[in-house]
């Protein structure tokens, strides 16, 4: 009891941020027709407003920790029980391993431009993962796994939101004049978008097909978030030159995010609870996600800005080319 006192404050603060996000959110649909920006980039924008411009209570800073960091973790286990391996098995070796390929590469180019540009290593990773996997979520889940502070996480989170909704506006385009069929369009969409909703809004104005295979291209990357976090706790680690304890070297939310792929895959979790545990990986994502903007200076991701656009934009563009290769490769 003593320790919920004791968080009470700071939790109390992030729902309100989160509240305010999903209000901000709602308000798009209603007087824009269109959701442009989502209430998890929102709770990180007002919470980071909050912290830099106005005062917080002492109370608040335990809170505020464990929404940022505990709650987090919860969420990313969860996320396992959203994620079908049934998925893998539709995608065919060909298509997969291209996916996986453009994946690894977009990693490794991600990183070593932001690095170029100068940023940490921990921002640089949070871009690299969020450009390649799924943008936010992916940010939000290696976080926790490399140690990034709520600065890295708001900078990341930001940018790539920002350039996710240009992608969604762009592709279409891009597809029109590369006169790609539904087949090539659905599959460049699934490899280029960041988020679930995005991929849908972009695949859409080239029909049905384009939209079911976006789709499962983009379920099949983020498939790849596991072992990406497993893969990045491995090489923290090394890095940090830190001896793990037994058990320590992949973290326990990680792993717990692999459980629940299996459990899933068995039938066990039925389709009325998938949505309901879907429901409560979105609502602690968002607290988290209130808790790091709750954490972060804007000051500071001011400071990174330009750098920190360039990478993304540069990460994106390297994407799409790779992405194009093997479209082409593929001849679909």
């Amino acid at each position: 009891m003593k320790r919920l006192l004791g968080i009470a404050p700071g939790l109390a603060c992030a729902a309100v941020v989160s509240a305010t996000g999903i209000v901000l959110q709602a308000a798009q649909g209603h007087f824009l027709s269109r959701v442009w920006v989502e209430a998890l980039v929102l709770a990180i924008l007002v919470g980071a407003v909050w912290r830099s411009y106005l005062p917080l209570p002492v109370s608040a800073a335990p809170g505020i920790r464990f929404s940022a960091h505990r709650v987090l973790e919860v969420a990313v286990a969860l996320l396992g029980t959203q994620i079908s391996l049934h998925t893998l098995l539709k995608t065919g070796p060909a298509l997969f391993g291209g996916i996986v390929l453009v994946v690894a590469l977009s990693l490794a180019g991600a990183f070593a431009v932001s690095r170029l540009f100068g940023l940490s290593w921990r921002l640089s990773a949070l871009i690299a993962c969020g450009n390649s996997i799924c943008g936010n979520s992916a940010v939000a889940a290696v976080a926790p796994v490399i140690g990034a502070g709520g600065t890295d996480v708001a900078a990341a989170i930001s940018f790539t939101a920002l350039f996710g909704i240009i992608t969604v506006l762009a592709l279409p385009l891009l597809g029109v004049a590369l006169h790609l069929n539904p087949t090539r369009y659905g599959v460049l969409a699934g490899l280029t978008v960041y988020a679930v909703p995005q991929v849908l809004a972009a695949a859409a104005p080239m029909g049905p097909l384009a939209v079911q295979l976006a789709t499962l291209v983009k379920l099949t990357r983020v498939l790849l978030l596991g072992p990406v976090c497993a893969l990045a706790a491995f090489g923290t680690r090394r890095t940090m030159n830190a001896g793990p304890k037994r058990g320590a070297l992949v973290p326990w939310f990680i792993l717990a995010f692999l459980g629940f792929m299996v459990v899933r895959a068995t039938g066990v979790i039925t389709d009325a609870m998938l949505s309901w545990l879907a429901q409560a990986a979105n609502g602690m994502t968002l607290v988290a996600m209130a808790g790091l903007g709750l954490s972060t200076d804007l000051r500071h991701v001011v400071g990174a800005g330009s750098r920190v656009l360039a990478s993304v934009g540069l990460s994106l563009l390297w994407l799409g080319g790779i992405s194009l290769g093997l479209v082409s490769l593929l001849h679909f």
